[in-house]
């Protein structure tokens, strides 16, 4: 299983670093990348963090058919960051085109997926007061509830759901099995 992680100056580093984490207790090979081409990118509370690579050097690659997930985490102006990249979207569209999972926290699901179509016909949640950003696919939008998986979409709230998205993604992409091994093993005892 290969995952990556779209970072942009400004991203929100609780639900990027969390999952990243997850992900990797739970044998993912991740994979993060930063879209504004920077190789240390600027957390929006002043954590910067190393990128394994930048998206020109992910694209040169041609590993995009290798790619089982695409996380996208918030913070703006993190999102907004990565809304405005026309090759970073494209790419979280094949993605989701393939059938392969898109997750999404914070302000990304309505300000990145929101320029995609990866929200059309599907269930969603965000940052409160953020999915106006989503256009016309605010009909499916549901605040009621922290994380929301519907078929090949992941999407959750904000900081304060970052561990139970980090899980949902581990069980979509390794089963209930390893969620129960890597989510007993992270808890503070």
């Amino acid at each position: 299983m290969k995952a990556i992680f779209f970072l942009a100056d400004g991203f929100e580093e609780i639900e990027a670093l969390s999952p990243v984490d997850y992900l990797r207790r739970s044998g993912v090979e991740v994979t993060t990348v930063s879209v504004l081409g920077n190789s240390v990118v600027h957390g929006a509370h002043k954590v910067d963090v190393i990128a394994d690579c930048s998206l020109k050097q992910f694209i040169d690659s041609g590993n995009i058919r290798e790619i089982d997930a695409v996380v996208i985490p918030g913070g703006m102006p993190g999102a907004s960051n990565i809304a405005s990249n026309s090759e970073a979207l494209d790419i979280i569209q094949k993605i989701f085109d393939s059938g392969k999972l898109v997750a999404a926290i914070c302000a990304s699901p309505a300000v990145v997926l929101g320029q995609t179509n990866v929200l059309n016909g599907k269930k969603w949640c965000c940052y409160p007061g953020m999915a106006h950003n989503a256009g016309n696919f605010t009909v499916s939008y549901d605040s009621s509830r922290r994380v929301i998986a519907d078929g090949n979409l992941i999407t959750a709230i904000g900081p304060g759901a970052a561990e139970e998205f980090s899980v949902e993604i581990v069980n979509y992409l390794r089963g209930s099995e390893v969620k129960s091994k890597v989510f007993s093993a992270a808890q503070i005892r």
